[in-house]
């Protein structure tokens, strides 16, 4: 295992919310209902104000979040530690709901983008100290700028979850291969 079970539970998070908006602009987040979805299948919990400004706070989120992909490491510390301070973020191993022991970095009364930030901050805390962020990556679709997390042990993740780039990408390689001869 790469990293610690809710350190790879926030990564994932915070890759699903920066995809939220595709590369071509697509926005999946345009109601909070789709907020809710959102949150109701990456399992956050805690108190929520249901209103425009916090859809807002979250969407500005995402945007910092995604500047993670393009970042040196002396930026992607630079954001971390912003975000950590802006949440005011005080570590506790928590257990709940059918989480075992984890951490929570913010009081379930937190606005939700601090939340969710504080969460991914931590998270990315471990990418860094980890030397990985060259795991963060972009799909190599062609047509494709979703991010991703490689957590594979090879190393080998080129293409994200969002769709089926990888295997339109194979398919591609196959007929290729197919006409060739």
């Amino acid at each position: 295992m790469l990293f610690a079970p809710d350190t790879e539970v926030a990564l994932r998070s915070a890759v699903n919310l920066v995809n939220t908006l595709d590369s071509d602009g697509e926005e999946h987040l345009k109601t909070l209902a789709d907020l809710d979805r959102f949150l109701e299948e990456e399992q956050f919990t805690g108190s929520r104000t249901h209103d425009d400004g916090e859809l807002a706070s979250v969407r500005t989120l995402r945007s910092r979040l995604r500047g993670l992909w393009d970042a040196s490491e002396e930026d992607a510390v630079d954001l971390v530690n912003a975000i950590l301070r802006e949440t005011s973020a005080l570590p506790q191993l928590v257990k709940h709901d059918h989480w075992d022991w984890h951490l929570h970095v913010t009081t379930p009364e937190a606005p939700l983008a601090q939340r969710v930030g504080a969460e991914a901050a931590m998270a990315f805390v471990d990418v860094i100290r980890s030397q990985e962020l060259d795991r963060l990556r972009i799909c190599a679709a062609d047509d494709c700028e979703a991010v991703l997390i490689d957590l594979s042990k090879n190393r080998s993740k080129r293409y994200c979850d969002t769709g089926n780039c990888g295997n339109r990408a194979h398919v591609r390689a196959y007929r290729e291969r197919k006409a060739a001869s």
